[in-house]
Parts: structure tokens; C-alpha cells; sequence
């Protein structure tokens, strides 16, 4: 099975800094599109090569014209718009029981979506072709760039190989992204659940690309922040700076398994006291809001370390109580700042997307990089 359609291809192969500039406006722009001349103005390259750029995209069927706009002295403008149609990318969310997919066009937005139960403890092979009927299910004759898989870490997200899963060691080593393109003959992608939750954040929160960079989600006021993913496990996935913090391993924000209680319950990463354990355990035991402390305990150690202006929380667990959660870590962010002088603590705020939001993302692992974005 194969790419439906030559845009797939052409888009994977539109790899131009210049490229993704324009192509990012012509999205932010909307239906009611953009004009070369502002195109010029807004990524400082000059009317020619905006003109051979957008040419190219409109011979793709990537742009197309959105009407004229008058203009001050002379002949009216062309306006562009994006052909959000022209491309596709699925979203794969794979969590402990349940698998979501999500087909979005170049906006990011969702055009169709799918849900089925999963056991990732089944195994690789399993898992792989339960995951890749449901993406053959929702890809009807469209013309897609390719599969982003989000699911819990540790991995490799450069060679898109497995580390140890927390409570499924069966999945150390297993190359999950070649086992996927081989069965769908399309492009994959692998990353954590909670690095494709704040790609997706950032992406949909920032404005154009171009000299100004990542703008990002109003209020977080620097374009860094922490997305907290608490469901069946817990992580974290940090943007910093605008664009995605991997690590030199890509294995950063493994949040869950720091110990904040030596003598604690044993996780399933075999430490004592993680945050993930005495989370899990409060929420099983009833105690949501000495769940939201535990978290916030975590929240303020992150905020403590890298600085960052905003924290986000989701997850299907968070989603249960969202009140609580959101005023229990910020009550532990605010008794930090008080300690600390600080007129006011970090803002804690619900990640938008909901339940779907960490397969959107899984989708804008190919999607975002075209458009030039969150990627560091």
C-alpha cells in the first residue's frame, strides 16, 4: 500500500527553510489567504523568489488562488490560500489499553477519527497489525505523507526503536517504526506520547514562522513550557524555546519516574517513590486532590530546573478531575513563588485537544515539520 496521490510525495520532498516559511503563512492566513507581496514582507525573502516558490506550490496543488485584494495604486493583488486537502497525516495514539487514530489535511485539522481497544502488552507484532488496520480504515483514496505514532517512553525517537515501556519489558528494542513501514508501505514516525501532546501545543499556539519565530501559547509568554500527561502512566514532554527538547538520547522527560519518597511504594520502573507510583496510587485510592500535590511536587521540581512560563496538564486521569488537578498543582506552584518572592507562580492551565490531543500530535510529527515548526 502505497501513497495515495503525488502530493504525499511532493510534500515529504519540500524540505526548503524558504518553503516552509511561506507554506507557514499560507496556513496561518487562512481561507482568506495571502498575497505575494505580504508573503515578501513577512519572511524578508524577495518578490522572486516568493513568486518561484509559490508558483511551485500551486503547480503541486499545495496553493491555489483565494480571490484579489485591492492594493494601494496599481493593479490588484492575488491573494493564495493552502489546499488544506492537498496532504494528510495520521495520527497514531497507542496507550496500555486503547488506541486512537486521527486523519488531519496540512492544517492539522481532523477529518476522520478512529478508536479500538489495545492490549500493549500483546507485543510488537500484535500491535503492529491491530494499529495498521486501523489506519488502512481511514485512509480512503487520500493523499497522505505518512503515520506519527505517539505512545508511552522510553524510546529511541531517531531510529523509532522501543526502550523499556514501564510494566511491558517485552518491548525493549523492538523497532516499532520500520515493523510499521514495512506493513503500510508508508513513512512513520516514532515518538512519546507526551512529545507529540506538546508538539501539538505548540504548533497550534504559535503564530507564522519567519524572523519572529515561535510565538508561543498566549500567556506562557517565552515559547516554554511543560506538557504533563497523567493516564494509565506518567510523563512529561518539555518545549523549550519554541521547539520540542528531546535530549542527546532523545529520552527527556521521563517526569514519572523521578523518586520524591526514598522509602516509598515500588514502581514499576523497580524504583521506590516515583511520582508515577504515589500519583497512580492516590488516584486508585480515591485521594485525587493528594494526587494533583504529588504532581505539583513534580510541577514546581521542573519549574525549579528549567525556568519555563507555563504548565499544561492532560491525560485521561487529569481529565476525570480537571478542577482538582489544575488547583492542586497550582496551589504547590504558588507556595513555591511565595517562598521565592515571586509576585505570582507559574500558571497551570488544561493542554487543549483533549482526549484526542495526543494522537493530533502524533500527526504534526509530520505535519510540523513542513510548515517549518517546533522542531529545534
Amino acid at each position: 500500500m502505497g501513497m495515495a496521490g503525488p502530493a504525499g510525495a511532493n510534500l515529504l520532498a519540500l524540505r526548503s527553510h524558504n518553503a516552509a516559511l511561506v507554506l507557514d503563512l499560507l496556513r496561518a492566513a487562512g481561507p482568506a489567504g495571502i498575497s505575494r507581496l505580504e508573503l515578501a514582507e513577512r519572511t524578508g525573502l524577495t518578490p522572486q523568489a516568493v513568486s518561484k516558490i509559490t508558483a511551485r506550490l500551486r503547480a503541486e496543488g499545495l496553493a491555489a488562488e483565494a480571490g484579489r485584494r485591492a492594493s494601494t495604486g496599481g493593479k490588484p493583488r492575488t491573494v493564495l490560500r493552502l489546499v488544506p486537502e492537498a496532504g494528510h497525516a495520521v495520527g497514531l495514539h497507542l496507550d496500555r489499553d486503547e488506541l486512537t487514530a486521527v486523519l488531519c489535511d496540512l492544517t492539522g485539522a481532523v477529518v476522520a477519527e478512529r478508536r479500538a481497544p489495545l492490549d500493549l502488552g500483546a507485543g510488537g507484532d500484535a500491535v503492529v497489525e491491530g494499529a495498521a488496520g486501523e489506519v488502512e480504515a481511514l485512509l480512503a483514496g487520500v493523499s497522505v505523507l505518512g503515520v506519527g505514532v505517539a505512545l508511552p517512553g522510553p524510546l529511541d525517537h531517531t531510529r523509532g526503536v522501543l526502550h523499556r515501556v514501564t510494566g511491558f519489558p517485552q518491548w525493549d528494542g523492538f523497532p516499532l517504526r520500520d515493523a510499521l513501514a514495512g506493513r503500510l508501505g508508508l513513512p512513520v514516525v516514532v515518538d512519546k506520547d507526551t512529545n507529540a501532546a506538546a508538539l501539538g501545543v505548540a504548533v497550534a499556539g504559535g503564530e507564522p514562522a519567519g524572523s519572529a519565530g515561535f510565538a508561543a501559547p498566549a500567556g506562557s509568554g517565552g515559547g516554554s513550557f511543560a506538557y504533563l500527561h497523567l493516564g494509565t502512566g506518567l510523563g512529561a514532554g518539555l518545549v523549550i524555546g519554541g521547539a520540542v527538547h528531546r535530549g542527546a538520547r532523545t529520552g527527556a522527560g521521563e517526569f514519572g519516574h523521578q523518586v520524591i519518597q526514598l522509602d516509598g511504594p515500588l514502581c514499576g520502573c523497580g524504583n521506590r517513590g516515583c511520582i508515577e507510583v504515589l500519583c497512580l496510587d492516590a488516584v486508585r485510592r480515591g485521594a485525587p486532590e493528594e494526587a494533583a500535590r504529588v504532581l505539583g511536587a513534580g510541577a514546581a521540581n521542573l519549574v525549579g530546573l528549567l525556568d519555563i512560563d507555563l504548565v499544561l496538564l492532560g491525560g485521561r486521569t487529569v481529565a476525570a478531575a480537571e478542577d482538582v488537578f489544575v488547583r492542586g498543582v497550582g496551589a504547590v506552584l504558588e507556595e513555591r513563588a511565595l517562598r521565592e518572592g515571586v509576585a505570582a507562580g507559574v500558571p497551570v492551565r488544561v493542554a487543549p485537544g483533549g482526549a484526542r490531543g495526543v494522537a493530533e500530535g502524533a500527526a504534526q510529527l509530520l505535519l510540523a515539520p513542513l510548515f517549518g515548526r517546533g522542531e529545534g
